[in-house]
Parts: C-alpha cells; sequence; structure tokens
C-alpha cells in the first residue's frame, strides 16, 4: 500500500525513505532505508518498487553491454498486490528455486523472465553471488552485422528497454549459503497480458515427454498436426486452444526430430522399402543414385494401389506441388477417383530435383509399376518441365492443368488489383470455366476483361494462353472421372494432404502413406457399404432408370438420374443423319445426337458421355423417343459399375465373350443385393437360394484355363 508523510508531495521524494510496512499485532512499523533488517514471514502489503541499500548494485538491462548504471530515478508502481508478490529479504535455498518464484509471480502478472546478468562464477572464488531475472521484454536489440552470404531472419523482436527485474544475492550465515532477494521493480513499460494470453508466451510453453510421446505416436499415422491438436484436446478434456503449446511448437518437435544426417535418412528408407518388398512381394519401388553413391530418386507403390489402377487409372492427378521437409525434397503423388466416387492412391516419388531428367525418370517408373499402361487424361499443376515429360514418356496421354491449383493463385494475383469486385470476378470466371461451347468462353472471356479492366494483366494473359490445357469447353472430349469438378477438387486435395500432415523421419515416410492408404481403403469401404445399402429412390419410372440402378454405383448412378430426369425436359426432332435436341421451351439451337441402333452406338456434339463416363440429356431422350429400354452396355462403363478391384484381372485377361458374361453375372448379384436388403423375407428367401446354386456350382469340374483366369484372392472369396 502506499503511504505519504506530511510534505511529501511526491513518491520520489519519499520512496528512498520507506521500504515496506510491517505489521506487529495492533501495531504498524515503518522500517527505514538506512536500517538493515530481515522482513519478517507475516510482513503485510508492499511498495512495488525497493532495494536493499545494504546491497547498492544497478542494473544494466541491455544484453550488448556488462557495465552497470545506476537509475537517475525510479517509478513507483501503486498496483494491488497478493501474497506472492517478492520482497526484499525473502529466502531461497537455491537461485533455481527464485526463479521458479518469479516465474510464476511474472506469469500471475501477465509477463514472463528471464535469466539476465550474473555476478561471480562456479567454482571460481567466492563462486556465483549475484543474479538477475528480468521481464522477457527488457533490454534493447542488438544490432546484427549484415552478411551478404546468410540470409537475414526478418524478425521483429519484442525487446522495448523494460526495467522490470528482481535481484537476488547469496548470502552465508551459520555455513549455510541461501539466496535474499535484495532488489525488486515491478514497473513495465508495456502493456500486461491477460491471463488467456500469458500462457502463449514462449516461457510457459512446454511440452511434456509424455505429451511427445503421444505426438509421435500420432506422426507415425500420417495425421496432420491440426488433427493432433484437436485429439489431444479431447483426451485432456480441454477447451480448444488451451493446450499448454501450440501447434507452432509440435511443428517444430517434429521439425527438431527429421534434423538428421541426410546420408543415413536416405539409407534408412532403402532399407524400410527392401522389408516391405520381403512381406509384399506386389509392392514395387524403383531409386536411383548419383556419383556419390546417394538417394538420387525414389518411387513406390503398393499392392493395392496398382490393384485400382487397373481399373481406375484411365483419369489421373499428379500432384507435384508438395515438399518433403525431413530432406527437402520435391513430393509428387499419383491419384485418382474409383467406381463409389472416392479418391484413390496409386503412387508416390521423392525427386532430388524439379527438372525434365527427374520428372521423366519418375513418370517411367510410374509406368513399370503400372505394368506399361499409360492413363488417358493427366491433371497437373502448371511446370515447363513436367510438360515436357509428359509429352516424351505418355505420348498418347491427354495432358490438363488442374483447376484447384490454379484457383488458389488467385488471391495473390487479383484480390489487391479487383477489391471488393474479386467475389464478383471470381464467380464469373467459374460460369465461363463450366460453359460447353468454345465460342461461348471465347466471347464471354473478352466481355470479362472488358467488364473488369483487365486488358493489361499479366496472370490474364497467361491464363488466356493456356485456355486449353484447363477451360472445360476444350477438354470435354476427353475422359477426366469428373475430377476436374470443385468437389472432387477438394476431396482430391484434402486426401494428399493426408500424406503430409505429420512427418517424423524419411525412413517412415512410405510406413506413414501407407497407414493412411490403408485408413482410406477402409473409409471408402465402409461409404461404398453405406451407398450399396441405401435405398435407391426411382424419380422417372423408366425401364432405362431401373437398368441403371442395378448395374452402377449409387455415385455414378445418382448422375445418370440427374440427366434422365432433365431428358424429359428435351424434344428430340430427325435431322440429317441424326437428332437434333434442345429444350423444350427453345425454338433454335441445340445439341446433335447421332445413333445407330444396329452397331448399338450413340453419341452427342456436347461430348458428356466422353468427358465424364455419363450418358447426357441429349442421347437419353434421343434414346427413350426410340423404344430403347435398357442403356446399351457400352455405356455402362466398367470403371462405374458395382464392381471390386479383385475381378479386374479376371475381367481384363479374359475373352471378351467370357468377359462379357462375367459381367452380366456381376450385374445379376448386384441386383439380387439391391433387391434382397428390401426385407426380411427376401433376404431369408435369397440366402436360401443362393446358398443352394453356390453348392451346385462348386460340384462342377474347374477348368485350367478357368484357373489361370481367376486370381488366388477371387478363389478364396
Amino acid at each position: 500500500m502506499g503511504v505519504l508523510m506530511e510534505g511529501m508531495t511526491c513518491p520520489v521524494d519519499w520512496i528512498f525513505l520507506l521500504t515496506y510496512v510491517e505489521k506487529r499485532g495492533s501495531k504498524v512499523y515503518l522500517k527505514g532505508v538506512n536500517e538493515r533488517n530481515m522482513m519478517s514471514d507475516d510482513a503485510g502489503q508492499m511498495l512495488m518498487v525497493y532495494d536493499d541499500p545494504s546491497d547498492q548494485r544497478s542494473l544494466s538491462l541491455d544484453d550488448t553491454s556488462s557495465t552497470e548504471e545506476s537509475p537517475d530515478e525510479t517509478r513507483l508502481s501503486l498496483e494491488s498486490t497478493n501474497d506472492v508478490v517478492p520482497y526484499i529479504g525473502q529466502r531461497f535455498p537455491t537461485h533455481d528455486a527464485a526463479y521458479e518464484y518469479y516465474s510464476e509471480f511474472a506469469k500471475s502478472c501477465g509477463f514472463s523472465i528471464r535469466r539476465h546478468r550474473t555476478e561471480g562464477k562456479d567454482g571460481v572464488g567466492k563462486g556465483l553471488t549475484r543474479r538477475y531475472f528480468v521481464c522477457h521484454r527488457a533490454g534493447n536489440t542488438p544490432i546484427k552485422t549484415s552478411n551478404e552470404n546468410k540470409p537475414q531472419r526478418n524478425r521483429k523482436s519484442s525487446r522495448c528497454g523494460c526495467q522490470a527485474y528482481m535481484r537476488i544475492s547469496k548470502v552465508t550465515e551459520l555455513g549455510a549459503p541461501e539466496w535474499r532477494v535484495t532488489g525488486f521493480a515491478n514497473n513495465h513499460n508495456h502493456e500486461l497480458l491477460e491471463p488467456n494470453q500469458v500462457r502463449f508466451l514462449p516461457a510457459y510453453r512446454t511440452i511434456s515427454e509424455t505429451d511427445k510421446s503421444r505426438i509421435l505416436m500420432f506422426a507415425k499415422t500420417g495425421i496432420s498436426v491440426q488433427q493432433m491438436m484437436r485429439l489431444m484436446e479431447l483426451e485432456k478434456c480441454v477447451e480448444p486452444g488451451y493446450l499448454p503449446f501450440t501447434e507452432k511448437d509440435v511443428r517444430n518437435l517434429l521439425q527438431s526430430i527429421r534434423k538428421l544426417d541426410p546420408e543415413d535418412e536416405s539409407v534408412d528408407l532403402l532399407r524400410m522399402c527392401r522389408n516391405i518388398k520381403e512381406k509384399d512381394p506386389n509392392f514395387r519401388y524403383e531409386y536411383t543414385l548419383d556419383s556419390n553413391n546417394r538417394l538420387e530418386n525414389i518411387a513406390w507403390s503398393y499392392a493395392s494401389s496398382i490393384q485400382a489402377y487397373e481399373i481406375f487409372g484411365d483419369a489421373v492427378v499428379f500432384d507435384t506441388t508438395h515438399r518433403l521437409t525431413a530432406l527437402d525434397m520435391p513430393l509428387g503423388i499419383w491419384v485418382g477417383v474409383n467406381n463409389y466416387g472416392v479418391p484413390c492412391f496409386f503412387g508416390c516419388t521423392l525427386l532430388r530435383e524439379e527438372n525434365l531428367r527427374s520428372f521423366s525418370w519418375a513418370l517411367k517408373a510410374f509406368l513399370a509399376f503400372m505394368d506399361g499402361k499409360a492413363p488417358q487424361t493427366i491433371l497437373t499443376d502448371q511446370n515447363m518441365c513436367l510438360k515436357e515429360a509428359i509429352a516424351m514418356e505418355m505420348p498418347v496421354t491427354k495432358h490438363a492443368l488442374c483447376i484447384w491449383m490454379i484457383v488458389v493463385k488467385f488471391p495473390s494475383w487479383f484480390n489487391a488489383v479487383l477489391g471488393e469486385r474479386y467475389n464478383e470476378w471470381k464467380a464469373e470466371f467459374y460460369r465461363l470455366y463450366n460453359l460447353e461451347s468454345i465460342e461461348d468462353f471465347e466471347m464471354g472471356w473478352r466481355d470479362m476483361v472488358n467488364s473488369f479492366g483487365l486488358h493489361t494483366n499479366r496472370h490474364i494473359a497467361n491464363l488466356f494462353a493456356l485456355r486449353m490445357q484447363w477451360a472445360l469447353p476444350y477438354l470435354r472430349s476427353n475422359f477426366f472421372a469428373g475430377m476436374t469438378t470443385t468437389g472432387h477438387s477438394k476431396a482430391i486435395n484434402a486426401f494428399i494432404q493426408r500424406f503430409l500432415g505429420a512427418q517424423t523421419r524419411l525412413a517412415h515416410f512410405v510406413e506413414q502413406v501407407a497407414v493412411a492408404v490403408d485408413f482410406k481403403d477402409q473409409a471408402a469401404e465402409q461409404q461404398t457399404m453405406q451407398q450399396n445399402l441405401q435405398n435407391i429412390c426411382l424419380k422417372t419410372g423408366a425401364p432405362m432408370e431401373s437398368h441403371a440402378a442395378s448395374v452402377l454405383t449409387p455415385f455414378a448412378f445418382s448422375k445418370l438420374q440427374e440427366q434422365l430426369v432433365l431428358a424429359a425436359h428435351y424434344a428430340s426432332f430427325p435431322f440429317e443423319d441424326g437428332f437434333l435436341v434442345r429444350h423444350h421451351t427453345k425454338l433454335e439451337g441445340g445439341r446433335k445426337v447421332y445413333w445407330a441402333p444396329q452397331e448399338g452406338i450413340i453419341s452427342c456434339s456436347c461430348h458428356q458421355f466422353e468427358f465424364s463416363g455419363i450418358l447426357c440429356r441429349h442421347t437419353l431422350r434421343v434414346l427413350s423417343t426410340g423404344n430403347c429400354f435398357q442403356i446399351p452396355e457400352r455405356y455402362l462403363p466398367l470403371r462405374w459399375r458395382k464392381i471390386s478391384t479383385h475381378s479386374v484381372k479376371l475381367l481384363q485377361s479374359s475373352p471378351s465373350d467370357h468377359a462379357e458374361r462375367i459381367q452380366f453375372l456381376q450385374s445379376m448379384v448386384s441386383s439380387l443385393i439391391a433387391e434382397s436388403v428390401k426385407s426380411k423375407e427376401r433376404l431369408d428367401l435369397a440366402t436360401e437360394q443362393v446358398s443352394y446354386l453356390l453348392s451346385r456350382v462348386r460340384q462342377q469340374p474347374v477348368s485350367t484355363q478357368g484357373l489361370r483366369d481367376i486370381s488366388p484372392l477371387h478363389r478364396n472369396l
């Protein structure tokens, strides 16, 4: 508490007169500065700035100076205090105990402390005799000499010359040394933090050994740092953001673990691949070494990935926009989409350099994993070396640019330029992107440039120059399995991020990817089961609809059903050698549909089937008008059917008639399941009849050719 005596108008006049107030019973004693004394244990309130005159030493809070200068004046803080406030004469058994005490006090006030200067040295003379603890914002930032060869960190310092401190001195009485507070000031020239903010100061952020073990365990599973934080918050029953450490601390911990010898990491990675190969002969990997026998490039793929590629490898995304921080190597990931619309993993590569030679090697390795089968289409980021490599190694593959890898750059390209009109422009861009007609796109692009005044913008110019590689009107004649839509783009990007969320050591990365792939496969199976068990709602009552529902996966059928519903709003007219189909409200225009019933061939000028593998509303209208009650088999692609990847090799290695019969059997089985689950009676009947049929089938002889066609896994089903 502050006490003003008669005749004293300024605290500076009496700050050196009074050190503290001591209560003894009902009396109050004022202790003077010329009095050397020890404070009693039941000391009352005290002034917040005081010094023991018997230990008059000054404090310099500049880390770059070793001299001490006496302050000309001292400010007084009259803040309310509590029982943990340090006071002159307070005793501690060790200087570490004093530090911990002051640290707790600082935390309760809204700042942190650090160890400053010392006097004396352990083992020399009297040893360590005095220590200073200061506010974390004490002192000034030392001027660093610039080094042209070493990049400078542009990080703002928090130091502002704060004068808050606590000084302790070693006193030896009766042969037992102890540490006493001989100086204390709690005056700050900066704002103190609130209790919910002070915990974010580095001094109070700690990761316990138990938490470190949990973090490392989570890291091996491949989950992201953000997911780790959420899990640990749930485990500890704390509110989001109230763990004693932050995401940055976790990343720093993982980064410190990664700082190992790169050569040892490479050796461990190759050893890990060999171990996986011994356990699973179908695991494939390739690598190259440089002239110094160090790892240069490596690529790998798992057995399940190779099997999935057999049927779903027609459209592939090759994402090379990430880096593996363990060795700062570019990372490439091949992914696709399965028949249930779920992203699936095909392969991975780590490259020393992002050049034509490295990309060419990676593509060759990938094709070797997949027995030379190249995808119909491949989506990548904009990279000239990668573009050349694809033209060399996959000459018949259509190369396009991933739209989400372009859109993610829009804020930095156009936000400042367009200001408040940025969202309006972005909506117009998406409208143009999804157009069907090339003429409409180019006319709309010119109008957009004029409307938003982007004539001289270099990014707009580059986008238009590359339009044939990203704009859908130019790509609709090629199959992309729906991966150009916004929804699929986000799903694939989230799938890729799963591999990048947490990486410990490089050697563990192969395992992490395997765990993530296995987790995704299990999730896909659950999603597949949920889709198959849901009741399909027929909307048109058309025989074509029920036929498609029995063959296609629920994901693919929902896409076809949308077109069937829209087809009812279109009219078809005989036109030249085909049909002209247009919306019933329009008198001009339309799409041209060519249909050859005898050959079972139908095509439309909108190219939707070529683009997505799903017939468009125009062709479905013509089929309906022509009294076609089932969709031709060739327009129910295998990649969208209810079929497991285990049957892929069987279907593709058999003669065409044999394959068609197997496809028909697959369709009947899918229909059987779909119909049986609708009631208990149906399910009981189907189970009884299938059991009888299966026993009859097993009594039939097995041909040698049949054994070769059927994989061991399929035979065990």
